[in-house]
């Protein structure tokens, strides 16, 4: 590891808005925060420019960036407690293991943006809007709470449709080139450092906004058999 690296991790122990595979937070939350506000997750949040950017959009919810990339969690960390953002905060861990950290209903929303699109079948079970991860979120979504999909991957964005629809999730928005619109939500147009790499380059970026069922359907073999006939490559 760099030594840069190796500062940084050393650093993010001492942040009062860091924690590291706490064990005993679920439902303390709000007293972390100090506040009973909404709490609201960024999934895969990289350098945390979305967990930093809604935070100052919206001072009245508490927002947490998720990410295993310590060096990266340094980032928006540092930002975060330069510029005063006491309701932006990060979680160093798996989201595998995301419903271990929270409580039932103690979560109001859950962002997904930019995440690895995870393109060969085989690695289907490790996007982040599989119905693996699904149930994981369901577990600590407040009822009816929505769960946001920004990317430039046409090819995530037509999985979690198939999803949508194979499990009757609720689709409240879908947007299919967000910056066509005429005027897209503040909340649309915040950049992250992989926006700006274009990976995919698509040139175009798609949004989905969806909720789950109070039950998730077991439709998992209709899922398998659809992957199963989708053109992308077997890995």
């Amino acid at each position: 590891m760099g030594h840069k690296k190796l500062i940084r991790f050393g650093e993010l122990k001492t942040f009062p808005n860091v924690l590291e595979y706490p064990v005993t937070m679920a439902g303390k939350w709000a007293h972390f925060f100090g506040n009973p506000h909404p709490l609201v997750l960024e999934l895969a949040c990289g350098k945390g420019e979305y967990t930093t950017g809604l935070a100052r959009l919206h001072p009245e919810q508490n927002f947490m960036g998720v990410d295993l990339k310590g060096n990266r969690i340094w980032v928006g960390a540092k930002y975060a407690l330069t510029h005063g953002l006491k309701n932006a905060a990060f979680l160093r861990t798996q989201i595998e293991g995301i419903d271990t950290y929270f409580s039932s209903g103690e979560v109001s929303e859950i962002w997904i943006t930019f995440p690895d699109p995870q393109l060969r079948r085989s690695k289907a079970k490790k996007r982040l809007t599989h119905p693996r991860f699904l149930r994981l979120y369901q577990k600590i979504l407040e009822p009816g709470g929505r769960i946001h999909l920004k990317t430039d991957s046409p090819d995530l964005y037509r999985f979690t449709k198939q999803v949508i629809e194979i499990y009757g999730l609720a689709l409240q928005q879908d947007i299919t080139d967000l910056y066509q619109e005429s005027s897209p939500k503040p909340e649309l147009t915040i950049k992250t450092y992989y926006e700006g790499l274009d990976i995919a380059r698509s040139r175009q970026v798609f949004y989905l906004c969806f909720s789950l069922p109070e039950v998730l359907p077991q439709a998992d073999e209709a899922l398998e058999k659809l992957l199963k006939e989708d053109p992308v490559p077997q890995g």
